[in-house]
């Protein structure tokens, strides 16, 4: 799968988009199959100013982030990412690998509520995240009514290094589509930073993303694509995302 997306830090100086965007809903792959997601996200205008020494601002940085994942059983699925990115001046770098676990409850796929979770962890070059180790737990949560699908995913994020951690910080994304074929569906998907649970609000210092989003599907690849406009002065400009993915 080819993915796609953006997200900017949580202060007015914005941090490179993250090497995911993508609202989770009930996919899972089958028992013993493998699939492939690759992450490709691109900053088409963003911040120009480091949010934290070391940082690479966002503007005009790209990244791919492929993902090798496996079903375990028909609830649960395990996955590796690795990340890299390419921006200005030529610059190319690997940026870390990440491991995650998902779990979606049994549920009508058809039509009805779903839910489930999703934890993820692993090393971040200084380059995108001021500690470079970080984890997220992800809720999963959404149901289908007809030829609409609506989801939100709230999540939990905090990063440590050695003895010192990052406070935990809350952001909510959300996605609401309507399939206009069997096959492809439009929409749009939300991803808005809500702070540190220590000192939540103050939405005008957040990154506050609206993406118009295209999701189709056949027997062997799925993708999603969009293209986001920052809603505050946080937030990066523009960003393009796409995700493809490869069923096994």
């Amino acid at each position: 799968m080819l993915a796609t997306g953006f997200l900017c830090a949580l202060s007015l100086n914005c941090a490179a988009a993250p090497e995911e965007i993508q609202v989770y809903i009930d996919d899972i792959t089958e028992p013993g199959h493998v699939g492939a997601d690759i992450h490709n996200n691109y900053v088409v205008s963003g911040s120009t100013t480091p949010a934290y020494p070391g940082n690479i601002p966002p503007n005009g940085v790209y990244r791919l982030t492929p993902e090798i994942y496996y079903g375990v059983n028909k609830n649960l699925e395990l996955g590796l990412y690795t990340l890299s990115s390419y921006g200005p001046n030529d610059r190319a770098s690997y940026d870390g690998e990440k491991l995650r676990i998902k779990y979606i409850a049994d549920h009508n796929e058809a039509m009805g509520p779903f839910w489930g979770a999703n934890f993820e962890f692993g090393w971040i070059s200084h380059q995108f995240a001021e500690q470079p180790w970080n984890a997220e737990l992800k809720g999963i949560y959404g149901f289908r009514k007809g030829l609409w699908l609506f989801a939100i995913n709230p999540n939990l994020d905090w990063g440590f290094s050695g003895s010192t951690s990052s406070p935990v910080a809350l952001s909510i994304d959300t996605k609401l589509s309507y399939k206009v074929w069997p096959d492809c569906a439009l929409g749009f998907e939300a991803y808005n930073d809500l702070g540190t649970l220590n000192e939540l609000g103050h939405l005008s210092q957040q990154s506050e993303m609206l993406y118009a989003v295209v999701d189709a599907e056949s027997k062997y690849f799925d993708l999603n694509f969009g293209v986001g406009w920052g809603l505050t002065p946080a937030s990066d400009n523009l960003v393009l995302k796409m995700i493809v993915g490869l069923r096994y």
